[in-house]
């Protein structure tokens, strides 16, 4: 078998490269080694920038008619006491909020979408172990029963621990993440206004994910503890999570045991280099982001836009494309290092102090700041919800072609 082009991985990047390359005719295949998107405590944070991309595509009402939340700002409590540090209202898109989605919502969303595009294609249950190579080019991708399906494009959307990014030797620069998470849920009484606010507590950094009728808990603690934490029991876990939260404190034998709390081990990295040959890596595969901000799932997707915007064209006709991988690494690697920097900046700034504090904190003065003019809670909340340097859809759309109603 032998496809235009071939996508390793179903999650927001794939599927959204998947979608954006078969909506400009090219023969897309995407390989996704789990039977569906059901999976929990993946993010879930669909952000403006991303429902601008929708709405470019004539599809943002759709994608908001699945189940969802509304987050217009974004608060943090610190010493008992609330502070407002980011306004989404004033964003100059359409939809002024963060959308809470399932992510499995949002990719069923994206599978029905592209799926009405004749070149689409997606096996699920199929996973990819490692690349087909000719005379130093990428050629293909080789499944786990031993099948190779040969590419004139392979895309690396594999996440966190690619096998293609390994198995193409790209190098990986490990920028430190200083933290882990465990996420966890309890439930909670659904409000008029959505309450996502994190935590701060001395010692503990928990974000509290508004979900409706129960609250998607982010335990931040320091890299490597995980094991010490669950060593000293799960009522001293909880004991922990009451004191930084005493309003959840009676419902937290939801946490009936640890099989109840998941483990995120946090990465912060990217590759110095995206692409080779007949190979090009996105998302994940390409740049770890830590979950401060929410913000991985949204440049992943940005950069299968970018993808598609310089990659699609010339695919559909044919025409060889390895030359123009460079140009889809260098438009997207500024808002990498960007929001890198900036997730380095809050570990070291005001998580890591927080972790590391034995008495009660003092906000500090960025947060203050934030809370006392109103005006400056458009800053964070621009960077958060639009990016930087973020992508519009380019790509073309192939004539005759009959996309979703």
């Amino acid at each position: 078998m032998h496809k235009r082009l071939v996508i390793a991985g179903g999650g927001p990047a794939g599927m959204m490269a998947g979608l954006l390359f078969a909506r400009a005719g090219v023969e897309t295949l995407v390989i996704e080694k789990h039977g569906d998107f059901l999976r929990d405590f993946r993010g879930d944070t669909v952000h403006p920038s991303t429902i601008e991309l929708f709405d470019e595509l004539g599809l943002g009402d759709a994608l908001l008619e699945r189940e969802h939340d509304e987050v217009i700002d974004i608060s943090a409590r610190i010493g008992g006491r609330y502070y407002r540090v980011a306004d989404l209202s004033h964003l100059p898109v359409r939809h002024r909020f963060m959308a809470m989605m399932p992510q499995w919502h949002f990719l069923d969303f994206v599978r029905d979408v592209a799926s009405a595009w004749p070149a689409f294609s997606l096996r699920m249950d199929a996973e990819v172990t490692g690349l087909t190579e000719r005379a130093g080019r990428v050629t293909g991708v080789r499944l786990a029963d031993g099948e190779e399906i040969g590419a004139d494009l392979v895309i690396a959307a594999d996440g966190r621990g690619s096998v293609l990014r390994d198995a193409a030797g790209l190098e990986k620069q490990d920028l430190g993440a200083p933290i882990d998470v465990f996420w966890f849920r309890v439930p909670k009484r659904r409000t008029a206004h959505n309450e996502t606010a994190g935590q701060f507590a001395p010692g503990t950094v928990i974000a509290m994910i508004d979900r409706g009728d129960y609250w998607q808990c982010a335990f931040v603690f320091a890299k490597g503890g995980a094991e010490k934490i669950r060593a000293e029991g799960l009522e001293a876990f909880r004991r922990r999570v009451a004191f930084a939260v005493p309003e959840i404190a009676d419902q937290l034998d939801a946490v009936a045991s640890w099989d109840d709390v998941k483990l995120l081990s946090v990465s912060l990295d990217r590759l110095r280099r995206w692409h080779r040959p007949g190979l090009l890596a996105i998302g994940d595969a390409a740049h770890a982001m830590s979950p401060v901000g929410g913000v991985g799932i949204n440049l992943a997707i940005q950069d299968a836009v970018a993808a598609a915007n310089i990659l699609a064209l010339p695919l559909s006709r044919g025409e060889p494309v390895d030359a123009l991988l460079g140009a889809v690494q260098k438009r997207r690697l500024f808002p990498v290092r960007v929001i890198q920097a900036m997730q380095r900046a809050v570990h070291a700034g005001v998580l890591g102090p927080t972790l590391g504090a034995t008495a009660q904190m003092e906000a500090p003065l960025a947060v203050r700041m934030l809370d006392r003019f109103p005006m400056l809670q458009r800053i964070p909340a621009r960077i958060v919800g639009l990016g930087v340097r973020r992508e519009h859809i380019r790509s073309p759309m192939k004539k005759g072609a009959i996309p979703m109603e």
